[in-house]
């Protein structure tokens, strides 16, 4: 698809030619907050030695020869992408979506997604105009990393181990097993394999897995238990990007268990706040983090195109 045609006049959305890129990427950034020009900007960073075959993602709305808008499918690893919307409005931003949303599909991307806060509403509906499908929908939780949940320490003998320390077969079953029944991000497991889920926590953490854990109990054959930190020094924090426990270990306190282990990790390391990100479906990992003072700082709705 070498252009997208509007139906106005000489109003028209093409790919960006590379002449032009350091201009649509600079309308691009202008068009989002703070946190997420960083984020931006370390996109494009990463992308600064790709050839111009890899940036066919950005599409530029042009009216005569004025540059009006850019749109950008960033690629990612494992066949997806990340949606950065344009900053102009009215047709041309319409114009721009579709051309982005027609190109996913011409590439049969497994999934093309976008972050937005819960009150961009707006947004949201144009989006959805576009055919774009809810994902999930997730409360950003902050909490102290010298808070600690009481209660009693679990019966079985415990233990924890390196990551790395699992052969590939014994991570992707314990991703599984963690995964079964899970109340987060139900849809988002079902589009993706774990070998794709895997890979996804790796390209959010540039230190994997130097902080990620496992758990073990008793004489278990298998692990019962896995923990993934990311520290995110740029902000003085650690993420939680993953916790859980398999099936048969439920409703044992290992829950608690894990998370209080984060904290003081993530505290032993120097951060003050431990983040972490939960479905709003999965109530019983929200209570269990409000227990242990963890409050909200934002909410953000995630929006797909499937290729």
């Amino acid at each position: 698809m070498e252009s997208y045609k509007h139906a106005a006049g000489s109003r028209r959305v093409i790919p960006c030619p590379p002449d032009q890129r350091r201009e649509a990427l600079l309308q691009l950034a202008a068009a989002h907050d703070p946190a997420q020009q960083a984020a931006l900007s370390a996109a494009v960073k990463a992308m600064q030695h790709q050839p111009d075959a890899q940036w066919g993602g950005l599409w530029i709305s042009l009216e005569g020869q004025q540059l009006r808008g850019a749109i950008w499918v960033q690629p990612l690893p494992l066949n997806m992408a990340q949606l950065w919307l344009p900053n102009v409005q009215g047709d041309h931003r319409d114009a721009l979506i579709e051309a982005a949303r027609a190109w996913v599909m011409e590439r049969s991307l497994t999934l093309c997604h976008i972050e937005l806060p819960h009150d961009a509403t707006r947004t949201r509906a144009q989006l959805l105009a576009h055919s774009m499908e809810p994902l999930v929908s997730l409360h950003c939780l902050r909490g102290a990393t010298d808070n600690r949940l009481a209660g009693q320490t679990p019966a079985a003998s415990l233990h924890w181990a390196a990551w790395e320390t699992l052969t590939s077969g014994q991570q992707l079953a314990l991703l599984a097993a963690v995964g079964h029944e899970s109340k987060d991000c139900c849809l988002l497991r079902e589009i993706l394999s774990v070998e794709d889920l895997l890979a996804g926590f790796y390209h959010q953490d540039a230190h994997a897995p130097a902080h990620w854990h496992v758990l073990w109990a008793d004489d278990e054959p298998a692990p019962v238990g896995v923990l993934l930190l990311a520290p995110r020094h740029e902000v003085n924090r650690w993420e939680l990007m993953l916790m859980g426990v398999v099936p048969a270990w439920r409703r044992q306190g290992l829950g608690r268990y894990i998370l209080n282990d984060a904290l003081t990790l993530a505290q032993q390391a120097g951060a003050l706040e431990l983040l972490l990100s939960v479905d709003q479906a999965n109530t019983p990992a929200f209570d269990l983090y409000s227990r242990a003072g963890f409050s909200e700082y934002a909410r953000q709705q995630v929006l797909t195109w499937r290729g």
